[in-house]
């Protein structure tokens, strides 16, 4: 059986999430460093497996610039002591000088740091197809 989700629990993994979309749509290596737990494991939406540095030096590179960052269809989801967010992602922007725009699903686990920090520790991220019958 599900857990009931508080307000408040809500209301913090809804802020970090907003963090998290500034941050990455800035480039923001500092807050994502905080965001994203050292034992990441991230699975992008072209079936490669990331680490934590793996994705600040992505941010750090500087070849994607980020010019939207939409999120809608937003699900929280506690897990014990964890909560899993599932939400649609709108993007665009410019990778290596080319443009891109995709819709993607996220999957992100969020668990708490020994400091209590909130932090993203399991990814996944998948395009969305717009044509499936």
């Amino acid at each position: 059986m599900a857990q009931p989700l508080s307000s408040d629990l809500e209301k913090q993994i809804i802020e970090v999430e907003e963090q998290l979309r500034l941050a990455m749509l800035t480039s923001d290596v500092a807050t994502l460093d905080q965001l994203i737990a050292d034992d990441l494991v991230f699975t992008n939406h072209l079936g490669q497996i990331m680490s934590k540095q793996d994705d600040l030096a992505f941010h750090q590179a500087g070849l994607c610039q980020f010019q939207t960052i939409e999120y809608s269809e937003r699900r929280i989801q506690p897990i014990g002591e964890q909560m899993v967010v599932s939400v649609e992602v709108q993007w665009a922007g410019l990778y290596s000088e080319i443009s891109f725009q995709d819709n993607l699903q996220f999957t992100r686990l969020w668990q708490r740091s020994p400091q209590g920090l909130w932090q993203v520790i399991v990814g996944h991220s998948s395009v969305i197809q717009s044509n499936i019958h």
